[in-house]
């Protein structure tokens, strides 16, 4: 598959899956928790899904745990959105790069707030 279309389908894929995510009624995935990124293998047969949460690595894990309950369901709702002939396996991974970017923003408010007082 060329790699153009590979990268739609990823794309595609985070999409539909951000909607569906709201959907999902197991009390283990909360408000805060986001899908990064997609990752699709070649042969469109897993997929590699990367869920973070503002509320830390703890969250993302456990919502990891609700999410994986969940895959059929969100894997039944993706087939029908994006009409694909093989809807990838999804793998539901933790990843903490929102509660990163969080720390990152606020170390560099502190380091204004304390430019501006000298």
């Amino acid at each position: 598959m060329a790699s153009y279309r590979l990268d739609r389908t990823n794309e595609d894929i985070l999409r539909e899956l951000t909607a569906i995510l709201r959907t999902v009624k197991d009390p283990r995935v909360t408000g805060l928790v986001s899908i990064v990124r997609v990752e699709v293998t070649n042969d469109l047969s897993y997929a590699k899904v990367y869920v973070s949460s503002m509320d830390g690595m703890e969250a993302a894990k456990s919502a990891v745990k609700g999410l994986t309950s969940a895959a059929g369901y969100m894997r039944r709702s993706l087939g029908s959105a994006l009409h694909l002939r093989h809807v990838p396996e999804l793998r539901f991974i933790a990843d903490d790069s929102i509660e990163y970017s969080a720390s990152i923003a606020k170390t560099l408010l502190d380091l204004e707030k304390e430019r501006e007082r000298s």
